[in-house]
């Protein structure tokens, strides 16, 4: 039986290093963790597809990945950013914006009682202040099918991509302006979405301040800014916070005016990749376990938090 995924020695965390991969099925994959990890590992999944204007097909595709990731066991899948839709045209996602109460979620919620397990739902289209706005929300649901924690995206897209289009998300969405972590079955869970990938401070203050072990980062990146950055940031994000990294990914073509990079990945604290589809534009999930132990281990053999200083430092060391 031919393994999803093969990475060379180096690329893979000591813990993982002679963990037996599980076979694939249709475009699942991934590690399986040691039997002597069991006591300390929670499993995970992260799901990989492409959205399109068409709530009741991507509900779908969403309630199958759900099914599967139950199957495996995990106790957390994660969906990526505008897992519910992707419009055609302008004004199409301020459209069908709904309140978190409405429809749509409630939706969503459903399925996660149904199916037993936790949902990280990144950027959902929640109806903003006004009819010309809207908030990219991130919502964690519980198994009971609880809306358990939301974070309003706080870096808005708004950027000219080179040799692609322009995107200025800012227009039509409201910015958060909270930090949010959650307690889970699988640790403290960090809430980003998407571009707020390219802002380290934000993933600082979700480790040191609000004390998370795992961020998760559902996004849809561009095919140009993924190709160059997408696997780099992710890795440096995991290794400066030394936390487990959940990126759930948009990918593939929404449209024919928009196409996402896609590259699910789980990466470890040591900033080792432990879970990745086989197929970086396949609709599947990637499974992978997470290890608290681990966390701990890195945290104490390499102790930045005792390390790093205070913001007061820097303010009177700047000249």
């Amino acid at each position: 039986m031919p393994f999803c995924l093969s990475l060379p020695n180096s690329r893979i965390s000591p813990l993982l290093r002679h963990a037996t991969p599980i076979r694939c099925q249709s475009a699942r994959v991934i590690f399986a963790g040691e039997s002597n990890m069991a006591a300390n590992s929670l499993r995970v999944a992260a799901a990989q597809m492409t959205s399109i204007n068409d709530l009741a097909a991507n509900f779908a595709t969403c309630s199958r990945l759900v099914k599967e990731a139950a199957a495996a066991g995990a106790k957390l899948i994660c969906f990526p950013e505008s897992f519910s839709f992707i419009g055609a045209k302008d004004g199409d996602s301020l459209k069908i914006a709904q309140p978190l109460d409405g429809p749509i979620l409630q939706q969503y919620c459903s399925l996660a009682r149904e199916s037993g397990i936790w949902l990280s739902l990144g950027g959902f289209q929640e109806k903003g202040s006004d009819d010309e706005h809207l908030f990219n929300t991130h919502v964690v649901v519980d198994d009971a099918g609880n809306i358990r924690s939301t974070y309003r995206k706080i870096h808005l897209f708004d950027v000219d991509i080179p040799g692609g289009r322009a995107y200025n998300e800012g227009s039509f969405t409201e910015p958060g302006k909270n930090v949010v972590a959650t307690d889970s079955p699988v640790g403290r869970l960090g809430l980003t979405v998407c571009y707020d990938l390219r802002f380290p401070e934000l993933y600082q203050q979700l480790r040191f301040q609000h004390e998370a072990q795992v961020l998760l980062v559902p996004a849809a990146f561009t095919k140009v800014t993924g190709l160059a950055h997408w696997e780099i940031l992710l890795r440096a994000r995991a290794i400066e916070t030394q936390c487990y990294v959940i990126a759930a990914a948009q990918a593939g073509q929404h449209n024919d005016k928009r196409e996402s990079h896609g590259e699910t990945l789980i990466i470890d604290p040591w900033g080792a990749v432990v879970g990745r589809l086989p197929d970086r534009l396949s609709t599947g999930i990637a499974i992978a376990d997470i290890d608290l132990s681990l966390i701990d281990s890195v945290r104490e053999k390499m102790p930045i938090a005792k390390h790093r200083k205070p913001v007061e430092f820097w303010k009177s060391a700047s000249l």
